[in-house]
């Protein structure tokens, strides 16, 4: 009797939706870097839902939005749109403000 060795599993693809830029993310990662950028207050203005608004966590935020499909969209399209505004806006100097604002300080100036 021979033993027959089932074929080697072919590669997996390195990604799946290599332009996706919600691939990999989970749905907590995307509120709590909305929440860390625009605040609770922030996201109450721009997504007016009782769970940014009204005593506001992370997790009444997910429960919320894993169970109403229309929020999670909105959501996800404010993290693009927040993605895009950081690439618009461009690095930041070391102390963390924008080039071409009156702060701006060159990394390594010695000049006030």
């Amino acid at each position: 009797m021979t033993s027959s060795t089932p074929p080697p599993a072919p590669p997996a693809p390195k990604s799946a939706q290599p332009r996706n830029p919600l691939h990999g993310l989970t749905l907590e990662g995307i509120v709590t870097a909305l929440a860390a950028h625009y605040g609770f207050a922030g996201l109450g203005q721009r997504i007016p839902v009782r769970c940014f608004v009204s005593d506001p966590s992370v997790g009444s935020s997910l429960k919320f939005l894993r169970k109403t499909p229309w929020a999670r969209e909105k959501i996800e399209s404010l993290y693009l749109f927040m993605l895009r505004e950081q690439r618009r806006a461009g690095p930041a100097d070391a102390v963390g403000n924008p080039p071409g604002s009156p702060t701006h300080k060159p990394v390594g100036s010695d000049q006030p």
